[in-house]
């Protein structure tokens, strides 16, 4: 009998750990998903991310190439299939960075831009977990090319994320500072290579912890 209790208690014991799992949704676009990195499942940031933070955290990739921040860009994240994953996912933790492929000629408007920031964090707040949100600064964009420019995440970008930040009383992640001087990093000046993408989970998790 008492064998038997044990056993209960030790897997009622292991059934809590595991449900009090911190569950961190990286929430982003190609630079997230990990383009061109293979394989994904091992070099993306979030995957990185995930050891980085130990056993108490589980991290959860949604990131979706080519998507915009703008709900009326040429392909807004809230219509990904990955967008509807984080209310489901009920993360604890949503790390947001979305932004790069809105500095485009074609989706680039201030205002635009800043509204549906808002709304992506209005709708984040709906969630019965209660997440913590980090918004990012954007990686710096080492060389101009399909429209991307750093320009515009310097201009644009950084300041509107911050003024989200401040209106909503919700903590930034400066993943453009730090990344200045690694532009070797970044095999086609946009994304970062697999060291590039440890790097930038290396700041993340020294935030998160």
């Amino acid at each position: 009998m008492k064998k038997i209790l044990f056993s209960v208690l030790l897997i009622t014991a292991l059934s809590s750990c595991i449900q009090e799992k911190i569950k961190v949704a990286c929430v982003g676009d190609s630079i997230t998903e990990g383009f061109m990195i293979s394989p994904q499942s091992k070099l993306a940031y979030p995957v990185i991310l995930d050891s980085l933070l130990g056993n108490q955290y589980s991290v959860m990739n949604l990131g979706r190439t080519s998507t915009t921040m703008r709900y009326d860009g040429n392909f807004p994240y809230h219509t990904a299939k990955e967008f509807s994953n984080v209310f489901a996912y009920e993360p604890d933790v949503i790390i947001l960075k979305l932004g790069t492929n809105d500095t485009k000629p074609v989706n680039w408007d201030e205002h635009s831009y800043e509204s549906s920031y808002q709304a992506m964090i209005d709708n984040f707040k709906t969630i019965p977990s209660n997440p913590e949100i980090y918004v990012c600064l954007p990686v710096p964009v080492f060389k101009t090319k399909w429209g991307i420019n750093d320009s515009t995440v310097v201009n644009g970008v950084i300041p509107i994320v911050k003024k989200i930040a401040q209106r909503n009383n919700l903590s930034v992640l400066d993943l453009y500072t730090p990344m200045l001087d690694k532009g070797e990093m970044f095999f086609d000046s946009i994304h970062p290579d697999a060291t590039g993408l440890a790097a930038m989970a290396e700041i993340i998790a020294g935030e998160i912890l």
